[in-house]
Formats: C-alpha cells, sequence, structure tokens
C-alpha cells in the first residue's frame, strides 16, 4: 500500500494541473471573501481615502470584464506557448524529459495565476448591482483585481524570460542531472548495506503480480518485514525499472504461504512508464538521451554530447563515497528478502554504451569520454570500480579501431588513454583543503 501511495504522490507532483487548480480554487474564495468583506463595511474604517475604487457599478463592471477578458485570452497564449516548448522538446531532447517541463512550478504557477484572476474578476463581477438593482459596488474588491492585473503583466514577462533559457538545452541538462543527484542522494547509502545475496534455495511457490506494467515502486522493507513476520524467505526477480510480464512470476517463497500474493500487491506499484524516483539506472538513461539525440545526423551536436559526459563524470564522482544497495533485507541476522540491485557496472553502461555507439562517427565526443574517465580513475579508489571504468576505455580504444578514425583523432586518443593509466596508478586519496 505504501508503494502505491509514494507513487500516487510522485505522479500528483508531475501533474500539470494541480497548481493552477489550486489557484484557481483561491481566486473563487478570495473573490467571495473580499465581496462579504466589502458588505460588511469595515473596509472604509481602516483604509486611508483614495486607496480604494470609486467609481459607480458601470465602471466596476466594464472594469473586471476587461481584466476577466484578457487574462483568459493570455492564458490561452500561455498553453500554447507551454505545448510548443513540449514539442520543440520532444524532438530535440526526447519524449522521456517532458516531465521537466510539465512539472516546472513557474510554468503551473503562472498559468494557475491568469486562470485564477479570470475565476476572481467573475466572483466579483456577479456581486456588482447598479442603481436600479440595488447600487452595490465591491471597492475593496474591484481594487484588487486591478493589482491582480498588475501581477498577471509581471508573471507574462517573467513566462516569457523563463521559458526562452528553459528550452536551452544546457539549461536542461542541468535539470536532469539535478535530479539524477536527487535519485542518487535518495537511492544509495553512507554506508555499505548487508552483503549480496548468493545463497541458492528451492521455491516452493512462485506468484505473478495481477497487473503489468514497469515496477515503478518498491517497499522492499515492508515485504521484508512481512517475510520475517511469516518466517520465509522471500526472492525478487524484478526491480523498480524492470516491465512486470502478464503471467510471469517474480516472487518466490521458500514455502508456500497464505497471502503471498496480496503482499506482493501491497509491496509494489506496476504503472505505463518508468519513474526516476526508484530506479536509478532510468535516471542515468534520461541523460544520456540527450546526447543520444544530440549525436543523431538530424542534429549532430557533439558539443551537447560532451556537456553530458561532464555530468556523467561528475555523478560518478559523488558516487565514490556512497554505496549502491545491495538488494539484500535481513532481519535478526536473517536474510529475508533478496532482489536484483543496481550495480556500478550497469550505470557506468547506461552512462557510457551508448553514447559509445553512436560516436562512433564523431572523434572528439569518444576523446572527451576517455578523459572524463580519467577524470573519474583519479578519485574512485575501489578497485572493482577502476575494472569498470578500465573496460569502458578499452572498448572506445576498440570502437575507434573498428571505425577507422583519422590518424590525428587517434593519436589525441591514446594520449588520453595513457592519461587514464596514468590515473589509474595514482593512489585516490582526499585532497587535502
Amino acid at each position: 500500500m505504501r508503494s502505491r501511495i509514494r507513487q500516487f504522490l510522485v505522479d500528483l507532483g508531475e501533474s500539470f494541473w494541480l497548481l493552477p487548480a489550486g489557484l484557481v480554487v483561491l481566486g473563487l474564495v478570495l473573490g467571495e471573501a473580499l465581496v462579504d468583506l466589502d458588505r460588511s463595511g469595515a473596509v472604509s474604517s481602516w483604509l486611508p481615502d483614495g486607496w480604494l475604487y470609486s467609481g459607480g457599478g458601470a465602471g466596476a463592471r466594464t472594469l473586471l470584464g476587461a481584466v476577466a477578458s484578457s487574462t483568459i485570452g493570455v492564458a490561452g497564449t500561455i498553453f500554447s506557448i507551454t505545448i510548443a516548448s513540449l514539442t520543440l522538446a520532444s524532438s530535440q531532447m526526447g519524449p522521456r524529459l517532458l516531465s521537466n517541463f510539465t512539472s516546472d512550478r513557474s510554468n503551473q504557477a503562472t498559468l494557475g495565476i491568469f486562470l485564477g484572476t479570470f475565476a476572481y474578476a467573475l466572483m466579483v463581477l456577479r456581486s456588482v448591482r447598479g442603481a436600479d438593482e440595488g447600487a452595490f459596488v465591491p471597492h475593496l474588491a474591484v481594487t484588487v483585481s486591478i493589482l491582480l492585473a498588475f501581477v498577471c503583466v509581471a508573471m507574462l514577462v517573467f513566462f516569457v524570460h523563463h521559458m526562452a533559457g528553459r528550452i536551452n538545452v544546457d539549461t536542461v541538462i542541468d535539470l536532469v542531472h539535478a535530479d539524477l543527484r536527487q535519485s542518487i542522494e535518495r537511492l544509495t547509502t553512507e554506508s555499505a548495506g548487508p552483503p549480496e545475496s548468493r545463497a541458492e534455495w528451492p521455491a516452493a511457490a512462485r506468484v505473478p503480480h495481477r497487473h503489468q506494467g514497469y515496477l515503478q515502486q518498491l517497499d522492499d522493507e515492508g515485504l521484508a518485514d512481512w517475510a520475517h513476520a511469516k518466517e520465509v524467505r522471500l526472492r525478487l526477480t524484478v526491480r523498480p525499472g524492470h516491465y512486470v510480464f502478464p503471467g510471469v512470476p517474480i516472487l518466490e517463497a521458500s514455502r508456500a504461504v497464505e497471502g503471498l500474493d496480496d503482499a506482493l500487491a501491497d509491496a509494489t506499484a506496476v504503472g505505463g512508464r518508468r519513474v526516476a524516483t526508484a530506479d536509478l539506472e532510468f535516471a542515468v538513461r534520461q541523460l544520456a538521451d540527450i546526447a543520444v539525440r544530440a549525436l543523431s545526423p538530424g542534429i549532430n551536436d557533439p558539443q551537447t554530447a560532451n556537456a553530458v559526459l561532464d555530468r556523467m563524470g561528475a555523478t560518478l564522482c559523488e558516487l565514490v563515497d556512497r554505496h549502491l544497495p545491495t538488494g539484500t533485507s535481513v532481519r535478526d541476522g536473517i536474510e529475508v528478502l533478496s532482489r536484483p540491485a543496481v550495480t556500478y557496472d550497469g550505470l557506468a553502461d547506461a552512462m557510457f554504451t551508448p553514447l559509445r555507439q553512436n560516436a562512433e562517427q564523431c572523434p572528439s565526443v569518444l576523446i572527451h569520454l576517455v578523459a572524463t574517465l580519467a577524470e573519474v580513475a583519479d578519485a574512485e579508489p575501489r578497485e572493482d570500480r577502476r575494472r569498470t571504468l578500465r573496460r569502458h576505455v578499452a572498448l572506445v580504444l576498440s570502437t575507434a579501431s573498428r571505425c577507422g578514425i583519422e590518424p590525428d583523432a587517434l593519436r589525441v586518443l591514446k594520449i588520453r588513454a595513457e592519461a587514464f593509466e596514468q590515473a589509474m596508478t595514482r593512489d585516490a586519496s582526499p585532497a587535502l583543503t
């Protein structure tokens, strides 16, 4: 259950409608509240003369109608600009990055303020009465509508500036890298966990999931607690990011236990797309997608690919002092749950393999890739991780030799490979400050 609630909150946070809807409701409530305050007559007692709207009912209707019509018109323009930006981002940087635009609070706030002002103006407009209807003009509410109109003008200028910077590829790379850093902070630990499970035992019960789709969230701690209470050992064959196929068992138990399928359903959330909140490898692939698209023949932008490589190198350097989860859960010294885990090899493959394969005719990216690996090797003290880095350097050299890049580029690439080997011979001790 906690997994589904967690995924629901993630989906809610990435939704485009929530903040605008809240601001519309706020506009409705504010309009009704200020009209009631005007009716009470308490406003004139504490506000100086000349601060409030002093016109009659006809002027108030004209003013409020102008505010309502202009804000809803500009709101439609803002929505059109947002759709155009999404189309551009999808074609240039990949459709998986659209959530970075739809979840942008600045875009949501701008649209919400315009729609909220429109709703506010309508609520106040309905209360204005002429002389033949009882002569009531909510002076405070009309004054606030003027202030909201100026706020909308400021938000329009901000929105144009914000969108112009938001569709810049460097800005998008920084945003995706920031999401990746948050995923590392959330999904890795400062201390090593239990060792990876290598025990083999026959499965007495195998359970498929009730639904199909990507495993988005996994409450492995809750599932481990349930297994410990039932005195059973569990083994998952998937992790967040894997696709759950219909009818295929994904949970194995050391003995048959009542409620096993319910426990699996309660501990997992399955959906139609991968999410970065629980899938570190997908967060990496989002960044790699930008570089792969930049290297496509239609775009041919190696500088963008090199910028992505810089962030990937920085990501691996941030992992130097952190540990990846092993996928093993222990209770009272007994292993109760094991599942596949993200490995350093897997992360490095997700980062560099697509770039290397798409940069076969772009020597500058291959050279920068080896230079980035040399920087990481200089900071990484663990020998197993260094072997992974050396493997990718060897793959780059093999790719360059097979593709027959120009001799000068091959010479520079070999120089970078020598610098990598020199970095591998140095002790990666913390720098003195």
